[in-house]
């Protein structure tokens, strides 16, 4: 007698549990399971997952006797081995679970939802005197259905909160809920009209068309779809009748009459066109050069920093190694931190690589995401453009990684877990394929450019603008000599510029880091500022809405009138918003065309692309906006660019301020003079001697480098050392303030030197939960960066079994921003 091998799973399923479950495979099933498949299992009493399957081993677990799964979900995997890898180097990397990978990485329909079933319990002998008229209604039709859904017993008791009549039946043990996983991805289905296999030979359909005498409507109709077959190829029935004018029944007459067929197909949502590879430009010597520089670094280093200067032509030089890599059929990842600018980019590398290249980010729709994931994973698509959520694509044959922009913070998950950054994990990812990754930036990360100085990574330099164009001249306008004459956001200098701009008919990019009206108003009188109930910061003031509204929480309050202390109806709106400046605008230049690009005004799928569009044909004189007018949009007629508040981006408390203000500042200052025309950059500031203004005024990366470089060293902080950052969250402040405490304490004996804290950061409450921070700055130790993850792990544990705080919530963030 053979004697039957058990095989057991450990098993993902989207929750953060901190190890991954194991499940038995049942005899039946085992010749059809293997990593990265998903399977349908339960865990607890009722509640099921739709899980996917990391490894598959002999070993019994010696704590339990694993469950069987229920069943196998697909027949192959959704996901590739390369994928499992990484998302267990995430987890032990960002101190998250595989199960928060899960949930992150995976679309949402290829997710299975879980719907409640009421099932008769079969056990029990109900007495039905004992039920409400409510109950006895669902009840009679339990006995008789055995089954019920919740939306059938809404229907019956024609009410919608069926909640509490039915924990009163499962009380009184009538029934028993039941968990059905239930797919949510459907195919797109079409129908298409194809022609008789009869008329397919042209003397067949000539003898037709010659010998046709009635019906001239099926005629026209009969001509019209011929057309769009010679033209399109495959000819879809709505677009055939749309095109032609005809109606359904005239259609019909043709297929009845053996002419046409009509059969329904599967359909892609989105149209990728003709893969192709056209590229039109030829690259300047200095690009030339910059991309034999890369070349020639690959050779010997996995990943290379491109340092440009803006508008240097960094794009074309990804263009022609993506070019390369589709001509050896390999997968390429194009990433981009921000939907913002995918707009501008995917409409240039279409043009390249036609059908080959597709977008893949948050404002896609489910089924749409779950189309791109599986021409990703059969290798289908060869370049993805998308923001950081594209790093967790099913890649089949990566060969390259290009995170463009890679200094900026976008490329950081802040909340929900895993709180990873897009750029770092690729440079984990490509390793796995034994792929390159190429980081481009005019102002790159300090740790970056640092890893080129220690020789990890190699360093390309594109020092020359494309066509031979200057950077810009910048100036800057102290704003206290001008606070007498003008008490608005635009100093005289600033105005007289861009009344030069429009009069020479070119464009304007005026960048304002605070959306919204006004960031907050004040009470004349007694100087009371409305906060926002849930969190401790100012409300803006949104004209547009006309609400104040908290950019914390999102939550919206009417305008206030009358003052909460003093009962004053005397309110002054201080500092601006781009809703303000864009209002302020048009009453300055009543004849320009002005438009706003920020998170209030661009929110559709297609309003990024919309707007740019518009100031790209010169249908817009004047663009105000947020960080989104920093971020690598390329224009070839703006020769003004505005920072209307310099002081705001530089006095922010943070180790990486005089970073990011370069930064930003560098960035927008970019958008100038791109073509055959000198640039102008005017930053307004109170604190002209702020030593990173003059970096940016000589476009002075490298000084900039030095200076930051010698004050991390000097403190101890990146890329000298590794931060983790733990915040305790709780409704209770003291609650929060304590378990910080006990944390440090626990930890003190290995870490005490590392550790600083527990602080309020500057905002301390959101969403109606106090904050309170430990920040733990680590040397570049891997054992000891393990053995502190290790101690902080068993240290949350510790305090979240006890009781007094098992409601506190721990929030972990390696490598915080």
């Amino acid at each position: 007698m053979i004697k039957l091998v058990v095989v057991y799973a450990e098993i993902i399923i989207p929750l953060a549990l901190p190890l991954n479950y194991t499940w038995a495979i049942p005899s039946a099933l085992q010749d059809k399971v293997q990593p990265g498949i998903r399977v349908e299992v339960m865990l607890g009493k009722t509640k099921k997952y739709a899980g996917i399957i990391k490894r598959l081993h002999h070993n019994k677990p010696e704590a339990f006797d694993p469950r069987d799964i229920i069943n196998i979900l697909d027949q192959e995997p959704i996901v590739h081995p390369e994928q499992l890898r990484f998302w267990e180097w995430m987890a032990n990397y960002y101190m998250c679970s595989e199960g928060e990978i899960m949930q992150a990485a995976i679309p949402a329909n290829l997710k299975l939802s879980s719907e409640s079933i009421l099932v008769w319990n079969e056990e029990r002998s109900i007495d039905f005197s004992d039920l409400s008229d409510s109950e006895y209604i669902v009840a009679e039709a339990l006995e008789l259905k055995k089954e019920l859904r919740l939306n059938e017993v809404q229907e019956l008791l024609d009410i919608a909160n069926v909640y509490p009549i039915i924990k009163k039946l499962i009380d009184k043990e009538v029934c028993y809920v039941w968990e059905e996983l239930k797919e949510k991805y459907k195919e797109k289905k079409q129908t298409y009209i194809t022609l008789h296999p009869t008329y397919r030979e042209e003397e067949k359909l000539a003898e037709l068309l010659n010998s046709w005498s009635k019906a001239p409507k099926q005629m026209e109709l009969l001509l019209a779809f011929l057309h769009l077959h010679r033209t399109e190829g495959e000819v879809v029935q709505n677009e055939l009748l749309k095109k032609s004018n005809a109606t359904n029944a005239q259609l019909k007459g043709l297929i009845d009459k053996g002419i046409l067929l009509s059969e329904k197909r599967s359909s892609d949502r989105i149209h990728y066109g003709t893969p192709s590879v056209n590229i039109p430009f030829i690259l300047s010597p200095a690009q030339e050069k910059a991309l034999s520089a890369i070349q020639t670094q690959f050779t010997e280093k996995s990943v290379c920093l491109l340092h440009g200067v803006t508008a240097s032509g960094k794009t074309q030089i990804y263009t022609k190694l993506i070019e390369e890599q589709i001509k050896e059929g390999k997968q390429v990842l194009y990433m981009l931190p921000e939907i913002a600018l995918t707009a501008q980019i995917i409409r240039r590398l279409q043009e390249y690589f036609g059908g080959y290249i597709a977008i893949y980010h948050s404002k896609f729709n489910a089924n749409e995401r779950v189309e791109i994931w599986n021409k990703v994973k059969n290798g289908e698509i060869k370049i993805v453009l998308g923001a950081r959520s594209s790093l967790f694509l099913p890649f089949k044959n990566l060969s390259l990684i290009i995170a463009d922009e890679e200094h900026d913070g976008s490329y950081k998950q802040q909340d929900p877990a895993p709180r990873y950054h897009a750029r770092d994990a690729a440079i984990y990812y490509a390793n796995l394929f034994h792929a390159k990754v190429l980081l481009g930036s005019a102002t790159p990360s300090i740790e970056s450019y640092f890893n080129c100085q220690q020789n990890k990574y190699g360093l390309v330099q594109l020092t020359e603008r494309y066509g031979d164009a200057q950077l810009p001249e910048i100036a800057l306008i102290d704003v206290k000599k001008f606070q007498q004459k003008a008490k608005v956001a635009f100093t005289e200098p600033l105005l007289e510029a861009i009344r030069q701009s429009l009069d020479q008919q070119k464009q304007v990019i005026l960048f304002q880091n605070r959306r919204g009206y006004a960031p907050y108003q004040i009470c004349n009188t007694c100087g009371w500022i409305p906060q926002c109930k849930n969190c401790d910061v100012t409300l803006t003031y949104h004209k547009f809405q006309n609400k104040l509204t908290c950019h914390y929480c999102g939550t919206h309050y009417p305008v206030i009138q009358t003052c909460a202390a003093c009962g004053s109806h005397d309110f002054t709106q201080k500092n601006f918003g781009t809703e303000q400046i864009e209002e302020l605008l048009n009453e300055f230049f009543p004849d320009a065309r002005i438009a706003r690009m920020d998170y209030d005004s661009v929110r559709g799928k297609h309003d990024h692309d919309a707007l740019i569009k518009l100031f790209e044909q010169q249908r817009l004189d004047i663009l105000v906006g947020t960080q989104m007018v920093v971020k690598g949009l390329d224009f070839d007629h703006v020769n003004l660019v505005g920072i209307i508040d310099a002081d705001g981006i530089l006095g922010f408390t943070d180790f990486r301020v005089n970073e990011k203000a370069y930064q930003l500042m560098e960035q927008v200052s970019g958008r100038a003079g791109r073509k055959d025309q000198l640039g102008k950059v005017l930053i307004q500031v109170s604190n002209t001697r702020h030593p990173v203004l003059a970096f940016v005024q000589q476009h002075q990366y490298e000084a900039l480098y030095q200076y930051e470089i010698e004050n991390r060293k000097q403190f101890g902080y990146p890329p000298f050392s590794r931060l983790i950052q733990l915040t305790f969250k709780h409704k209770e402040k003291h609650l929060a303030e304590e378990a910080a405490h006990i944390l440090m304490q626990g930890m003190a004996g290995n870490f005490l030197k590392e550790m600083s804290g527990p602080a309020q950061p500057v905002v301390d409450r959101i969403r109606n939960q106090y904050l309170w921070e430990v920040l733990i700055k680590l040397p570049k130790d891997v054992q000891k960066i393990q053995q502190c993850k290790r101690e902080i792990m068993q240290q949350i544990v510790i305090i979240q079994s006890n009781k007094r705080y098992k409601t506190v919530r721990v929030v972990l963030n390696v490598d915080p921003l």
